[in-house]
C-alpha cells in the first residue's frame, strides 16, 4: 500500500526536477524487533522469513523510485542459531544506468523504516516510509550544497489511498501498475537465489 502514499510522488517529483542532481544511490531499510517464537512469520511451511515479510518493502521502493529494471548484483540472508527461516538480509541492486540500491531488512533488529536517495548534488531522506500513521504529517528532507530544506506534507492515509486507486481502476478499467507485482516477485526470487 505504501506506494499510494503521496510522499513518494513528491520524492519522485523532486528527483525528476533535478533537486539532487543525477541520482546515484538508493538506501532503503525496513526492520522490526524480535517476534514471538510462535509468530506466523517465523514458520517456514508458510513461506515465512525476513525477505518475504519486511524485505518486500525496500524491494518495492527500489522498483517504485528507480528508472529501468534493477538487477541483483549481490544478496545475503542471515539466520540466527535456532531460527528456521532467515531473519535478516541485504541486497545490492543495479540499474542499467548504474544507479545502485542498497536494501536491508530484518526481523530481529531495532525498528527502522526509511529510505534515502543520494544524487550528484544532494540527498533526500524520508522516515516512516512504509508504515506511516494516517494522522502523521510527513517530512521530506532535502540536503543540497550545505543547505537543508524540509517539505512538510499534510497527513494522508495510505490504506484509503490504496482503496481509492483500486476503486478507480475498477470503475475505469485503467490499471495504474499492472506489471509491478510481477516485477517485484521476480526480483524477490532473484534475491533469494543470489543469497543461496
Amino acid at each position: 500500500m505504501f506506494v499510494h502514499h503521496p510522499q513518494h510522488a513528491r520524492v519522485r517529483e523532486l528527483v525528476a526536477s533535478g533537486a539532487i542532481g543525477e541520482l546515484r544511490t538508493l538506501d532503503a531499510e525496513f526492520s522490526i524487533p524480535v517476534l514471538p517464537e510462535q509468530d506466523i512469520r517465523l514458520r517456514p511451511e508458510l513461506g515465512g522469513g525476513a525477505l518475504w515479510d519486511v524485505g518486500v518493502y525496500p524491494v518495492r521502493a527500489a522498483l517504485h523510485l528507480l528508472d529501468g529494471d534493477p538487477q541483483v548484483a549481490g544478496a545475503a540472508l542471515v539466520r540466527a542459531p535456532g531460527d528456521q527461516v532467515a531473519t535478516g538480509g541485504a541486497a545490492l541492486l543495479r540499474t542499467g544506468s548504474g544507479v545502485l540500491a542498497r536494501l536491508s531488512f530484518g526481523m530481529r533488529h531495532a525498528y527502522r523504516n526509511a529510505y534515502a536517495l543520494c544524487g550528484s548534488e544532494g540527498r533526500i531522506t524520508v522516515d516512516r516510509v512504509f508504515t506511516p500513521p494516517a494522522d502523521h504529517r510527513r517530512v521530506i528532507r532535502l540536503e543540497r550544497g550545505g543547505n537543508h530544506e524540509e517539505f512538510v506534507l499534510d497527513p494522508a492515509d495510505q490504506a484509503v489511498a490504496t482503496l481509492r486507486a483500486f476503486a478507480h481502476a475498477v470503475r475505469t478499467g485503467h490499471h495504474i501498475d499492472t506489471d509491478g507485482p510481477l516485477r517485484q516477485a521476480l526480483l524477490l526470487d532473484a534475491i533469494r537465489r543470489q543469497a543461496s
